[in-house]
């Protein structure tokens, strides 16, 4: 059996020391660019592949981030580790995506040296969690929360601003009974467009109903069933706009109405979060706060990338989303 090329043979072939080959394939700068070709050369000739391990052991890093959610599922999350992939790809990292309910091993992960820092939307991960992130200076980035301290920063959006926005655009319309369908209980960004949902009817002169509140988990099915299920038990209450938490919610609620012969947007008009892909070719087209996902994604790995190589310090970021009206909403 051949036996796999080693860094001497790649020095041998080359004509060069063994710790010239190693700066070459590290990019390390002291080395002459025409060395460094003639390096490049050598390994590629003989298929030579450096031992990821063992330079992981000797310099201490892993050169992988981790991503630690609660869900992988729906749109906003394809865009999100999609972003956050191509980001981490650019900057010479890999991305290790971990979905858990055992809170064990996420602490194992978050604390095994299994990456070098890690991006958060993990609503499992508690204040006890995040002492010991912080004591550990494990480099982390929140998306899910506003955070920040020395190796730890924060990337969020707008969220209560944003409902309170989209809460006023609908009492605008003329809509009067404003359902909102809220997210997990604890959940900062649902809990955050309830705090901007409320606030807008007070400063309007609006009750604040809990009746109206609906709980729809952020999921489709569920804001489906449980859009159904208050109607038939409210048959005469129905409101007559609604503020979903994020846009699958709003697609949910604007089946249950459709199929409970009730219009979108003439009797009911709708508005979501996030402007996912489906959100402009669903009938009718959804008016939503579009967020942007994808610079969250970027803003987060580049600041996390900065904390594990530049020793940079946490930040807490903030960033604001857009109403794009289509045909969900309308004057009533």
């Amino acid at each position: 059996m051949k036996m796999k090329p080693t860094i001497r043979d790649v020095a041998k072939a080359a004509g060069v020391s063994i710790a010239t080959v190693s700066k070459a394939l590290n990019g390390v700068d002291v080395v002459k660019a025409e060395t460094k070709l003639k390096v490049l050369a050598a390994a590629k000739e003989l298929n030579y592949v450096p031992n990821l391990l063992g330079k992981q052991l000797k310099s201490g890093q892993t050169n992988m981030l981790g991503f630690f959610t609660n869900s992988v599922s729906g749109p906003y999350f394809y865009a999100l580790i999609e972003s956050i992939a191509r980001t981490a790809d650019n900057m010479g990292f890999g991305l290790n995506v971990f979905v858990t309910k055992r809170h064990d091993t996420i602490q194992n992960y978050l604390f095994g040296n299994v990456v070098d820092g890690v991006i958060v939307f993990e609503s499992r991960i508690t204040g006890p969690d995040v002492d010991m992130i912080s004591q550990h200076r494990v480099p982390a980035i929140f998306l899910d929360r506003p955070m920040v301290a020395d190796k730890i920063g924060s990337i969020t959006f707008n969220s209560y601003q944003e409902a309170f926005d989209a809460t006023a655009y609908l009492i605008s319309l003329g809509r009067r009974k404003i359902a909102y369908l809220a997210g997990y209980p604890d959940n900062y960004d649902s809990n955050e467009r309830q705090r901007g949902y409320e606030d807008a009817l007070k400063k309007y002169g609006l009750p604040v109903n809990k009746d109206l509140i609906i709980l729809g988990l952020f999921e489709e099915p569920t804001s489906y069933s449980e859009m159904r299920r208050f109607i038939s038990l409210h048959p005469e209450d129905i409101p007559d706009g609604i503020l979903a938490g994020n846009d699958i919610s709003a697609i949910g609620a604007m089946r249950a109405l459709k199929e409970s012969g009730i219009s979108v947007p003439q009797e009911v008009s709708v508005i979501g979060f996030d402007d996912v892909e489906i959100a402009q070719y669903f009938q009718p087209s959804l008016t939503t706060t579009r967020n942007p996902i994808g610079r969250q994604g970027v803003l987060a790995v580049k600041q996390l990338v900065g904390m594990i190589s530049n020793n940079d310090q946490g930040q807490s970021e903030v960033l604001d989303g857009q109403l794009v009206v289509r045909n969900s909403t309308t004057i009533k």
